[in-house]
């Protein structure tokens, strides 16, 4: 296996077995037709970088009814809020610079920033809608040569690119530098919050791998990649987003210098195995015990006749529902508020969505939180419903 930004091999140590589009969530007429590929992970030593063997396109991935809103979060809206004022504090002494944002949703990160010049590129047309209403300059396309041209063409360049849960999506990350280097100012900025590689680890969070999340980074895996490219990765930001992620700065200059808690976030990913193969190997082990305790729970469950719900039909609950084997026959419903999942079935597994509205009239006893890293918000929403059974892969 070639690892897709160095010409050097991966290593596959992890196979998940066949497996559906993550959010391809489906009517029943779809079934039949329904698209599965072999999900299969490999490591790059030399770049320290966990990946997929493969993935779908991202035509297939990424569609025009993709279905995840970041405004549906209210956390999400608060930090991407942080977010921009995090950059504005950077700016402070430019209070004109121009931004652009990589994959930019319905544009809730974007519309902090409506008096700057300002740039969305978002390939899937639902969102991208949603982002035009909130009156924010979105373009519905995918982030290549082709869409950034027009840029090139007026001399136009930014002075920070930002991407969040995004960056880790795009198979070619060699075109995806090269591009960015383009439009991206002398100094600028290249700033990215992705799933982190150790949060993953620490917390044997496997669903955070599936057919989008093409790579899971670490701080020594960007530092390697982007030095290839002249460009310098200065700190790195830990954020709670996602059940653990990291927000990296990279510096389009080679020699800026790095931040203290840079460096000892590398120390750390070397002490703990986060930058070679050995915490792969672990990795793995650590699955494998994950899917027979879950398996083991869940048929406790039943054997006493008991029902099971789900609660957020999410991305990564794909991968735990198909890996684990659990389909309809152990889980009746899964309860969501995305519209365009209500009234459809998990993919490959074919549980039933329904409407969260209904959540407390069904008085489920035994809930699956798919959902566990919004836990705190869903907690506090559904504070008055006593007795459940809230469990989830992680305990």
């Amino acid at each position: 296996m070639k690892c897709r930004i160095d010409k050097s091999k991966c290593k596959i140590f992890l196979r998940f077995g066949k497996m559906p589009i993550a959010n391809g969530f489906l009517k029943k007429n779809q079934f039949k037709k329904e698209y599965f590929f072999e999900l299969n992970v490999g490591f790059n030593k030399k770049l320290s970088l966990f990946q997929l063997e493969k993935n779908p396109s991202p035509k297939k991935m990424f569609n025009e009814n993709y279905p995840f809103y970041t405004a549906s979060s209210k956390f999400m809206v608060s930090h991407f809020e942080k977010f921009s004022l995090w950059v504005k504090k950077y700016f402070s002494n430019n209070k004109k610079f121009k931004i652009l944002e990589i994959g930019s949703n319905d544009g809730t990160f974007l519309k902090n920033f409506k008096k700057n010049y300002h740039v969305g590129i978002e390939p899937s047309k639902s969102v991208h809608k949603d982002a035009i209403k909130n009156n924010v300059n979105s373009e519905n396309k995918f982030f290549n040569y082709k869409t950034i041209k027009k840029y090139i063409k007026k001399k136009i360049k930014f002075d920070i690119i930002v991407g969040s849960n995004v960056i880790c999506h795009i198979p070619d990350q060699n075109a995806l530098i090269n591009n960015i280097l383009k439009i991206l100012r002398n100094n600028g900025l290249f700033v990215f919050e992705e799933p982190y590689l150790g949060s993953m680890y620490e917390k044997v969070s496997y669903d955070q791998i599936y057919d989008e999340h093409i790579y899971m980074f670490s701080a020594t895996s960007i530092k390697k990649i982007y030095e290839k490219y002249g460009m310098k990765l200065i700190d790195a930001i830990p954020q709670k987003t996602h059940g653990g992620s990291m927000r990296y700065i990279v510096k389009n200059n080679i020699n800026s210098k790095i931040s203290k808690r840079l460096k000892k976030i590398l120390f750390n990913e070397k002490l703990k195995n986060i930058d070679n193969f050995k915490g792969c190997i672990k990795f793995k082990k650590e699955v494998e015990k994950s899917k027979k305790r879950l398996r083991e729970k869940i048929l406790s469950i039943k054997s006493k006749k008991q029902k099971i719900c789900g609660y957020g039909a999410t991305s990564k609950s794909t991968t735990i529902l198909n890996y684990c084997n659990i389909n309809f026959k152990h889980i009746d419903c899964i309860f969501d508020t995305t519209p365009f999942k209500i009234g459809r079935y998990s993919p490959g597994t074919h549980i039933p969505i329904l409407n969260h509205k209904l959540f407390k009239k069904k008085n489920y006893k035994n809930v699956f939180l798919f959902a566990w890293n919004h836990k705190q918000e869903i907690m506090k929403k559904e504070k008055k419903l006593k007795n459940i059974n809230w469990f989830s892969h992680l305990n």
